[in-house]
């Protein structure tokens, strides 16, 4: 009885959290969401999650949060904030991928009122000691940065988001819509390729990674045609296909989200009534 209600919460805090990164990557409403006075403190005790997707993105919605400069000393200073990302470094069962995105959280926020060069040393200090925490196995993480041909709406920037996450090694990725570009991070030990095969997949979408020449030009350099095996991310959740989705509908109304910034003033409080029945009674 007990473990059956249990079950029925778990998709609850998924899809709020989902709901949350979604809205988080619209640049237009990242301010909006930290001033919120519950969404917050929800995705810090979404850390605490012991749901591993839950946790990675909840992880995701405050990487883009964090990309708002105006955000990150409030973000920084909320409470539970710092040490919970750190519980999330440090916990033997986080999964890499988790690891290195929460040590990427924490040092934007720990440098966000440092000068620059306190800055630079704070950073490789973080850096050398969340590579000590992360043990030997997970090498460095790299950054490819990606044009993709057909990234012109939301509706496609979720596809391609879908479609990252699935693969194994990916971190994190921000997405630069007016210029059709995507930046990702990855485990050092996956092939860019994979990215591309990934958004190939979609059907709608065309990777080509950019480079800087030895001049400093960026170049675009098309992947081979030839697919890459993708190692599929067995602790995420599978996706349903496109048309049995339940949250099709939803995903459009988040995609409008972005031009209306009173619907994401409404969506926040829904999201914050549902954060305040979950975890404070």
């Amino acid at each position: 009885e007990t473990m059956n209600s249990a079950m029925s919460e778990e998709p609850d805090a998924l899809s709020v959290v989902n709901q949350l990164r979604d809205l988080a990557a619209d640049p237009l409403n990242r301010r909006a969401i930290v001033q919120d006075q519950g969404c917050l403190p929800g995705l810090i005790l979404f850390l605490d999650h012991p749901n591993p997707p839950v946790v990675h993105s909840a992880l995701l919605a405050l990487r883009y949060l964090a990309e708002c400069r105006v955000n990150r000393e409030k973000m920084k200073s909320e409470l539970g904030m710092m040490l919970s990302l750190q519980n999330v470094i440090q916990k033997t069962t986080t999964p890499g991928e988790t690891k290195l995105l929460a040590s990427e959280v924490y040092d934007i926020l720990q440098s966000s009122n440092m000068s620059d060069m306190d800055n630079v040393n704070e950073m490789n200090y973080r850096r050398r000691k969340a590579q000590f925490f992360l043990g030997s196995t997970n090498k460095r993480a790299k950054t490819v940065v990606l044009h993709i041909d057909g990234l012109d709406d939301s509706s496609r920037r979720n596809l391609c988001e879908e479609a990252l996450l699935k693969i194994k090694g990916v971190i994190s990725f921000t997405f630069q819509m007016a210029v059709q570009r995507c930046v990702v991070r990855i485990r050092s030990d996956l092939k860019a390729e994979a990215l591309a095969t990934a958004i190939a997949s979609t059907k709608v979408m065309k990777a080509q990674q950019v480079v800087k020449s030895e001049s400093g030009e960026e170049m675009l350099v098309p992947f081979q045609d030839t697919p890459v095996e993708v190692e599929q991310n067995t602790d995420l959740p599978e996706y349903l296909p496109e048309d049995e989705s339940p949250t099709k509908e939803q995903d459009k109304a988040v995609s409008r989200v972005g031009s209306h910034p009173e619907g994401a003033a409404s969506w926040l409080s829904t999201a914050a009534n549902f954060l305040s029945r979950s975890f404070y009674w």
